[in-house]
């Protein structure tokens, strides 16, 4: 019997439900194990999990007692959205006095189109909160019953300030036999109609996801795991089920979180482009700074209060399909062998391509017929693909996940190359040009979008098919490239080393310190709530002046880690020649300022040309690099100063003030960061000297006196 303590994931996929298990010390892959998705079953995809999960244990004699950590990543929401599969919705809106006609109307956000043709269906009655008796609720109950709603939503429009009126509608919606839920469980934001509209996105998810929720649940208790199942969410982190319960509309796009989460603990990435490829399509993600990006997430082209990863996706991976127009290659994709419902001709056998014939053939009815297929003697007809391409190139390792036939592949493709006129392999190079432009389009515009360093971009690879795509697109658009380890597993790795993480808004203008000193309170209190051991949470505070948004973001492992406990620490001279490969300098440019902790500053002295290559101005740029090689923080006019607790009031402030822009419209604060333990502090969105000094005391609070503390100052 292995006693190892272990954490589990799993990823219930269309196709697949798969599970690993992850030393919990070494963060090792231990074992991995793939089952049919069990979407027909009587407990639907749990009967999947539990399989997966006796399989995984029983297989490799490793104890439930020894489970310490079991999460898993689901597309359920994300499914169930583009399906419209949800249920109908009743809106109880309110709002009295002068805003009550505008209550009305934002809280009348009729049907929201989840994907083409795919709808959420709401209905609506109003009441007049000066008059909100309980008889007054039941009428707009029974009203909304009458229309077949399975789910009511309150909203009215200051219920975050005081959310009592909404907590009386859900309580007698509850009594009435109903699910319900209110618009301050969502968003602390006073967006009445955003905050509507995701609380009516959310609230249509609930009834399905309650009822996989409570399966899954006693799937797991079943397999005789006693820790509770954490889900994966669509940032990033992790929640309870019985968050799950109450706010599904965060578990949206999750697997493509767990597969940025995976490729950032096994690739010790600064700057890159995560692109997880499988059989119909490619997400692409950016990494800055150690850090994936998250945005503002929307449904129908219309704004949720929900922050996401940002993830491109595109019709373009393994299974891709070739087009054929005018006996030429016109396209790749967006249609896949899985789609057609045919086998990849890479992973058929020799002996079933005989006499292959082209025949153009449309995927899907409303499509045009024009997509290739192979034709052969037995049959039955086989789709020539972007992974027989790539196999037949030679891009894909013998022993890769998406390694087929190549002999297969070639007879297919000489078919088609008889067909067009072409050879085999420029043939093959056509349609990974087609293809890899447009992944490539999607690439260049995420580094555009998130400027990232032109020196340190690195493409990683994850998902089944990322030998197809990477390395293909890397030689092409002249990137570094790698294929991430474990690559078909790495949204199961990621799901199961994925950190809690919650996000907090509210409305305040020109927030005090007992404003920040609150919300950081608060947040602390949710995400313990969720499963973070409170030594472990990093929370940042950020303020939007011009929309008078007060944010607290806190990240935090389910026990006391916060990094791999396997990686190698790397020594100074690695650091500088990381840093000087990054400015494309030598490493003698490179200076250590002070390190602290995990974390090491450097300023890197470069040269800039100036007219006619005349005159040359030098500059020193700051970088904060970590332990493990990642540069976590890239400023090109900072400071860098190392302080003690005890003179933050007094040091530390001269050193902002030594930072600071004073123009007549006032003082400008410098960015401003603390790095001391394993932590980073960003303190960078504060207004002024007060508010940066509360939160720096706060992020301080239980340092010791004798900590030495890292600060980085920038201007830009």
């Amino acid at each position: 019997m292995d006693n190892r303590k272990v954490r589990i994931g799993i990823d219930v996929g269309g196709t697949f439900t798969d599970a690993v298990v992850v030393d919990n010390e070494t963060y090792e892959v231990i074992a991995k194990e793939k089952v049919p998705t069990t979407h027909h079953a009587e407990r639907g995809v749990a009967q999947g999990i539990i399989e997966a999960i006796n399989t995984v244990l029983t297989k490799n004699g490793i104890s439930p007692d020894n489970v310490i950590f079991i999460a898993h990543g689901t597309t359920q929401a994300t499914n169930a959205l583009l399906e419209g599969d949800v249920a109908r919705v009743g809106i109880v809106g309110m709002g009295s006095g002068m805003e009550a006609e505008r209550s009305r109307k934002e809280t009348t956000v009729g049907n929201i189109e989840l994907a083409p043709g795919k709808y959420l269906y709401t209905e609506h009655e109003f009441i007049d909160a000066a008059s909100l008796t309980d008889e007054a609720v039941k009428e707009a109950i029974d009203a909304l019953k009458l229309k077949n709603v399975e789910v009511i939503v309150a909203s009215e429009s200051y219920s975050v300030d005081n959310p009592e009126n909404e907590q009386k509608v859900i309580d007698l919606a509850v009594k009435e036999g109903l699910v319900a839920t209110g618009g301050h469980e969502i968003s602390q934001l006073y967006g009445l109609q955003a905050r509507t509209r995701t609380a009516a996105v959310n609230a249509a998810l609930i009834p399905k996801m309650m009822e996989t929720a409570n399966m899954t649940e006693n799937a797991v208790k079943d397999s005789g795991i006693k820790k509770p199942l954490m889900i994966m969410r669509c940032d990033g982190g992790v929640m309870s089920i019985d968050e799950v319960r109450k706010r599904p509309i965060l578990t949206m796009l999750s697997g493509l979180a767990a597969g940025v989460a995976g490729a950032l603990m096994y690739e010790k990435l600064t700057d890159g482009i995560f692109l997880e490829a499988g059989g119909t399509s490619t997400d692409i993600s950016a990494i800055k700074d150690g850090k994936v990006m998250i945005k503002n997430a929307q449904i129908g082209g219309r704004k949720l209060y929900l922050t996401s990863l940002d993830v491109r996706t595109l019709g373009i991976a393994g299974g891709s399909m070739i087009v054929v127009r005018g006996g030429k290659i016109a396209d790749v994709g967006p249609r896949s062998a899985h789609i057609a419902e045919k086998e990849y001709e890479v992973f058929t056998d020799t002996d079933k391509m005989k006499n292959p014939k082209i025949e153009l053939i449309a995927p899907r009815e409303d499509d045009t017929s024009d997509y290739a297929v192979v034709a052969c003697a037995n049959g039955e007809s086989y789709a020539p693909t972007l992974a027989g391409a790539a196999n037949i190139l030679g891009y894909v390792p013998a022993d890769d996940y998406a390694a087929g036939n190549v002999e297969s592949a070639k007879i297919a493709w000489g078919a088609l190359a008889s067909m067009t006129g072409s050879t085999v392999e420029e043939l093959c190079r056509q349609a990974m040009d087609i293809a890899m432009t447009k992944v490539g389009e999607i690439v260049k515009q995420l580094i555009a979008d998130y400027n990232l360093n032109p020196n340190l971009i690195c493409l990683v690879g994850g998902g089944g098919s990322a030998s197809v795509v990477v390395p293909y697109l890397g030689e092409k658009m002249g990137i570094r490239h790698k294929i991430a380890e474990n690559a078909p597993y790495i949204s199961t790795i990621g799901v199961s080393l994925a950190l809690v993480r919650e996000q907090m808004e509210r409305n305040v203008a020109n927030p005090t310190d007992e404003d920040i000193r609150k919300i950081r309170h608060d947040i602390m209190e949710v995400i313990t709530r969720a499963g973070a051991d409170a030594a472990t949470v990093d929370i940042s505070i950020e303020i939007d002046s011009q929309k008078n948004i007060l944010r607290a973001i806190a990240t935090g492992a389910t026990e006391l880690r916060t990094k791999d406990r396997n990686a190698k620490t790397i020594s100074e001279e690695e650091q500088k020649q990381i840093l000087a490969d990054a400015e494309k300098t030598t490493t003698d440019m490179v200076e250590q300022a002070a390190a602290a902790g995990r974390w090491h500053a450097y300023y890197v002295n470069v040269a800039k040309g100036g007219f006619l290559g005349l005159f040359k101005s030098k500059k020193k740029l700051v970088r904060m690099i970590d332990e493990e090689g990642v540069i976590r923080l890239q400023k090109n006019i900072a400071k860098i100063g190392v302080f003690h607790k005890d003179q933050i009031g007094t040091d530390f402030m001269e050193f902002v003030d030594s930072m600071t822009q004073y123009t007549d419209a006032g003082a400008t604060l410098p960015k401003t960061y603390l790095f001391f333990g394993q932590k980073m502090s960003d303190l960078s969105g504060v207004l002024n000297k007060e508010q940066l000094l509360g939160l720096a005391e706060m992020e301080l609070e239980f340092a010791e006196d004798d900590q030495e503390i890292i600060a980085v100052a920038a201007k830009d």
